[in-house]
Order: C-alpha cells, then sequence, then structure tokens
C-alpha cells in the first residue's frame, strides 16, 4: 500500500516546487475532510467570521474620515442631518465609532482563528500519521540507506510546512482577497478611476518585486535547509556514538566536524537574513511611494474644493489598511513557497513505493506444524554481488538447524529473508507449504520471534520494552516472561523494579540484560518459529552460558534457526549447515562434521585454540595480580621448592 495525498498522482518534486496551486489542491481533502461534518462546520463558520472581519476592517477609515472632518468644522453626517444638530457629539461619537470598529475587527480576527484551530492541527496530524505509518511500510533497504537524523529533521520540518500551508490558506489567502476587493471598490466609490488605477499599478509593482525577490531567495532557503539538516545528522550521530568518540577522545574532531556544518549553515542563513533584508526594503519603498501620490492627488483635490481635510486622513488610512493585506500576500507568497519546499523531501517520501508489499488477494499464514523449507533461495542486495546462490534446506517442525560459516558467507541475510525485509531474487521460502510471498507480511511476522545480535530497546521501561512482544499481556504474564529469560531477579532488585528507564537504545543495560529482555519479549510473544540471530556472539562466556541455557528453554518444542558465530553454541542443534560464499559447503551432526575433518572441522580447532589463547592469557594476568610469596629462606636454594611444601601443595597452587 502506497500513501499519498488525497486526490493525487505520486507528486514530483519539479511539480511541486513549481506549482503551489498543485500543493494547495493536495491539501484541500485534509482541509475539508469529507467525513468530519463538524470540521466542515467550523470552515463555514471560520469563513463568514473573517468576512465580517474585513467589513469591519473597511469601515475604520470611514469613521477616522467622520471624525476628523467633524473636528474641522466640515458637516459630513451620512444621514444629512443638519450640522448644528451634531456640533458637540459628532467627533465623540465618530471618535468611539472608530475604536468600536476596531475593537470588533480584532475581535472577529482572532475568533476566525480560535474556531479555524481545530481544523487546521487535524490536517496537520492527518498528514504526520499518514507519512509516520508510510515511513514504517517502506523496506529495510530504504531505512539503511537513510540517516536517522536527517530524515526526522524532514518529517519536522514537513510537518510544520503544511502547518503553514494549511493555516495560510483560510486565515490569510481568502482575507486578504476579500479586503483587497473591498479597498478597490471603496476607493472607486468614494474617490473616483484614477485612484483605482495608482493603486492598482502600486500592487502589481509590489507583487512583481516580491515574486521575483521570492524566487531569488528559494535558493538561499534550500541550501539553508541542506545544512542545517547535514549539521543535525553529524549531531545525532555523534551523540549516538557518544561511548565511541569517547573510547577514541575524539571530541574535539567531532566538534570540529560538527562546526563545519554549523558554519555552512551560518554563511547559508546571513544570506537569508540579508536577501530578506533587502525584499523588505524594496517593498516599503514602493508601498511608500504610491502612498504619497495618492496623498498628493487628495491635497490638490481639498485645493480645488472637491474634497475634504477628513479624505485625506481616509485615503491614508485606506492606504494603510491595503498596506497590511499587501504585506501580508508578500509574506504569505515566500512562506508557501518555503513551506513547499520544506514538504518537498516529505512529499518525496510520500510518493515511494515499499519495496515488499502483500500481494492482491493475500492471505493470512496458516502455522500448523511450523516447518520452514528454502527451495534454491537466491538473493543479492546489489545484481552483480550475489549473496546467496541456490540455498536449499529445511527446518522440520519444532528441530533446531543451525546455519555457520565466516562473515559475508549471507548467514543474516537468511533470517532478513524469513521476515521479507526483503524479496528473494530466485527460488522460494516456505512455511508449511506456503510460500511467504502468498501471504500477508503481519501474519507472517506475527509466527516468527527473533532474538537479535544487537538488541536495541525503546527509551523506556523494561516493562514496557518486554510487553513490546505481545502487547495486550498482563504485568503477571510479562513478569513471567521476565523470569523464564532469567531477568526477574535483577529487574526486582532495582530500585524502580520494572518501571526502571532502560535509557537511550538500552545503554543503561548491559549486553546481556539487553539480551535477556529481548528473550523474554520473545518468549511473551510465544511464536511457533523462532530465529536466534547470533544472539550471544557479543557476550563474554559466562554470560553467554546463561543466555544459552534461557535460549534453549525458549525455543523447546519450538522450530528454531540459528544463525551462530560461535560454533560451541550449536553443538546440540538437529543439523548444522556450513554457509561460505553464499552456498551450502557442508551439513550434519556436530559430530559428523568434526570426522568429516571438513570446513566446519576447520572452524572449530581455530575458535578452540583461540579459546584456550584467551584461557592462558587470562590466568596469567590472574597469576601476575596474585600477592607476591614470601622469599625463600637462606637453606633453600634458588628454584628448589620450600621444605614445608608438599606435591600436594604446589599441585594446588
Amino acid at each position: 500500500m502506497t500513501y499519498q495525498l488525497a486526490g493525487s498522482q505520486p507528486p514530483r518534486s519539479p511539480a511541486i516546487t513549481g506549482k503551489l496551486v498543485s500543493a494547495l489542491i493536495r491539501l484541500w481533502p485534509y482541509i475539508w475532510p469529507s467525513e468530519r461534518a463538524d470540521l466542515k462546520l467550523r470552515v463555514l463558520g471560520a469563513m463568514a467570521l473573517l468576512v465580517l472581519a474585513k467589513l469591519a476592517t473597511v469601515a475604520v477609515p470611514f469613521t477616522f474620515k467622520w471624525a476628523t472632518d467633524a473636528l474641522a468644522g466640515q458637516p459630513s453626517d451620512p444621514a444629512g442631518m443638519p450640522w448644528e444638530t451634531y456640533a458637540l457629539a459628532l467627533p465623540v461619537l465618530m471618535t468611539l465609532a472608530y475604536g468600536g470598529m476596531r475593537v470588533l475587527m480584532a475581535l472577529l480576527t482572532q475568533a476566525r482563528d480560535g474556531v479555524f484551530a481545530k481544523v487546521a492541527m487535524h490536517a496537520v496530524r492527518r498528514l504526520a500519521l499518514m507519512t509516520f505509518e508510510h515511513v514504517h511500510r517502506l523496506s529495510l533497504r530504504f531505512h539503511l540507506e537513510r540517516k536517522t537524523g536527517g530524515l526526522t529533521r524532514v518529517l519536522e520540518r514537513g510537518r510544520l510546512g503544511i502547518e503553514t500551508i494549511v493555516r495560510m490558506v483560510i486565515l490569510q489567502v481568502a482575507p486578504t482577497i476579500v479586503e483587497l476587493a473591498l479597498i478597490v471598490g471603496v476607493l472607486l466609490y468614494v474617490f473616483d478611476w484614477r485612484y483605482v488605477v495608482l493603486i492598482l499599478v502600486t500592487v502589481a509593482l509590489y507583487m512583481w518585486f516580491t515574486y521575483a525577490a521570492t524566487e531569488w531567495r528559494i535558493g538561499i532557503r534550500r541550501a539553508m535547509n541542506e545544512s542545517d539538516t547535514d549539521a543535525n545528522t553529524k549531531a545525532i550521530d555523534s551523540l549516538l556514538n557518544y561511548e565511541t568518540v569517547k573510547y577514541f577522545g575524539a571530541e574535539e574532531r567531532e566538534a570540529r566536524r560538527y562546526d563545519r556544518s554549523m558554519e555552512r549553515y551560518e554563511r547559508a542563513s546571513v544570506k537569508s537574513y540579508t536577501s530578506l533584508a533587502i525584499l523588505n526594503a524594496g517593498q516599503a519603498v514602493i508601498f511608500t511611494a504610491g502612498l504619497t501620490a495618492a496623498m498628493v492627488m487628495v491635497v490638490y483635490g481639498i485645493r480645488a474644493g472637491t474634497q475634504t481635510v477628513g479624505d485625506f486622513v481616509m485615503i491614508n488610512a485606506m492606504m494603510i489598511q491595503l498596506y497590511q493585506p499587501l504585506n501580508l500576500m508578500g509574506m504569505l507568497y515566500r512562506e508557501i513557497k518555503q513551506a513547499v519546499i520544506d514538504i518537498e523531501a516529505m512529499f518525496g517520501i510520500l510518493a515511494r513505493e515499499p519495496d515488499i508489499t502483500d500481494r492482491p488477494g493475500a492471505r493470512p499464514l496458516r502455522v500448523t506444524a511450523g516447518t520452514v523449507r528454502f527451495e534454491n533461495v537466491r538473493f543479492a542486495y546489489e545484481p552483480e554481488r550475489p549473496i546467496l546462490k541456490g540455498v536449499s534446506f529445511e527446518v522440520p517442525a519444532g528441530k533446531t538447524i543451525a546455519i555457520v560459516g565466516p562473515s559475508g558467507a549471507g548467514k543474516s541475510t537468511i533470517s532478513r529473508l524469513l521476515f521479507r525485509f526483503y524479496e528473494v531474487t530466485g527460488g522460494r521460502i516456505l512455511i508449511d507449504g506456503q510460500d511467504i510471498r502468498d501471504v500477508t507480511q503481519a501474519s507472517l511476522r506475527a509466527a516468527i520471534g527473533i532474538v537479535p545480535q544487537d538488541t536495541v530497546l525503546f527509551n523506556d521501561t523494561i516493562r514496557y520494552n518486554i510487553r513490546y512482544g505481545r502487547w495486550e499481556a498482563s504485568d503477571a504474564e510479562v513478569e513471567e516472561a521476565a523470569r523464564l529469560a532469567q531477568i526477574d531477579g535483577f529487574i526486582r532488585a532495582a530500585p524502580k523494579g520494572y518501571e526502571t528507564e532502560v535509557g537511550e537504545r538500552g545503554l543503561k543495560l548491559s549486553g546481556g540484560e539487553k539480551q535477556r529482555v529481548a528473550i523474554a519479549r520473545t518468549i511473551l510473544k510465544g511464536p511457533p518459529i523462532l530465529v536466534l540471530d547470533e544472539a550471544t556472539s557479543a557476550l563474554d562466556s559466562y554470560t553467554e552460558k546463561e543466555i544459552q541455557n534461557a535460549l534453549e528453554r525458549v525455543s523447546r518444542n519450538r522450530t528454531t534457526l540459528v544463525i551462530a558465530h560461535r560454533l560451541s553454541t550449536v553443538v546440540a542443534a538437529d543439523e548444522i549447515i556450513v554457509l561460505d560464499a553464499g552456498e551450502i559447503v557442508e551439513r550434519g551432526t556436530h559430530q559428523e562434521l568434526l570426522a568429516r575433518g571438513g570446513v566446519y572441522a576447520g572452524m572449530w580447532n581455530r575458535q578452540r585454540e583461540a579459546d584456550e589463547a584467551r584461557e592462558k592469557l587470562a590466568r596469567a594476568e590472574q597469576d601476575q595480580s596474585a600477592p607476591n610469596r614470601e622469599p625463600p629462606s637462606p637453606a633453600q636454594a634458588p628454584g628448589e621448592p620450600a621444605l614445608a611444601e608438599t606435591p600436594e601443595a604446589t599441585a594446588a597452587e
């Protein structure tokens, strides 16, 4: 399933950046949601309030004119009543009317914003959720190719860009159009066509300059966003590798690396602010020239006796009133244009097809026994570099099959193919006779549990991380799973128990503790098929034995595929498959493979020698750290045992 903006084809980047109308059309279904009558009423209410607010806005210059004429002794009573009747009261009344209209304008505007806020934020929420779900549907290949910091920055800016566009469509675009139309109508009615021509020329010049300057600023904004993303990516990457930075004393190097990115961001930001200053200055010059010309025209009208001092004040107020929507239009174009740039990458993610999708008519996987079969499976991450070259084997129901081999042989690729993180390029994978490409991904992954080599935990509590295996599990079931994974005692010894926070990626826990949490999570899930992907390769020998015991209990009576680095962990497997360069080179039990004296036997001997060497080194270090013996007595010859020593004592020592 591919997410895309409602009512549109998957967007292309050039079309989005070049056609603002297209972006607004794509967003409209979220502003006017067909399934939410209450939000539609809010949209209509906001539109009614904006019209009333703009009528009040246009009335403000009239009240200003009437108050001025009243103070100047020039009758301008719209009701045609005798001037003497209002000689004292009219200036006060008009001033009060002026203040009242400004208050009414502000109240209506704020009410409009309040009514529309739920519509805008609902649209932002829907689009953000849609993008979040879509990112999770994208393939593992996509996530391995992306940098987490850059991706989160793109999504964050995209969400803010959508919020900007959605709010401005109703709260800014429509009010500005209404106000411009009303002001032009008033000028034509109160003054004459010359003023309308002057205003239209001013508006045209203003908008042309705004458009040209904004287009120039677009490239500057894009460079600023790219440098911002780069700096954020480097910061997150460095913080995620905090321990590595400390191990190698690379704080200064990381700071320089981050500062280089921030230097590029600084240069781009300075250009952005400078270009904005040029834009604002040019807009002010154009508008001030138009305002001055209109006021000069009124001065000549007053000299000719065709206009009043109130008209002079009114044209000034009307032009100032016009400046607000004009300035808003410039800002509106800039903000929407920049918002479209910000969501351009987000649209690209929404348009990207997941590599792995359910076939039409895919059915849920039915696990009756749990037999897993690989039939002539071929796979390559890149066409020119094949990883698996016709691999065939079967994991019988309830049995344990181990896959061993050197690094790069394709062992972990097998588990990724079984989970359908990637699609096989040849052959097929069957579970109880069902091709996994013909079943739904959700049902497939629900039937398989995994204890990975590198367990990454959520930055939450231990209880949350264990319950992730089966979300509806009770607290008692969570604790029972922890007990079976031999971690319950450790958890209860902690001050907060199961509510202990594990930290970012689980870094507050040791490797063995994280592995036990992963085992508990898999026990809680209770899958019929189990994958152990080098689950103990990063642990010490003592911890490995404890974890191995827990894994044996988990895999009992389950179809288990063990991908192993340490051969000592697969001795009891029903069958061991030796993989090398993407092909099966040997297979059999541990004893059969040792007797054969082939690849497996060579790997076993090398690992045994390495283990013995480590043990000797550990003993030597213990001897060096032991307390020094007493010096020999004078009668004792160098190199001879002390008289008090016995063979038993020597042996014990």
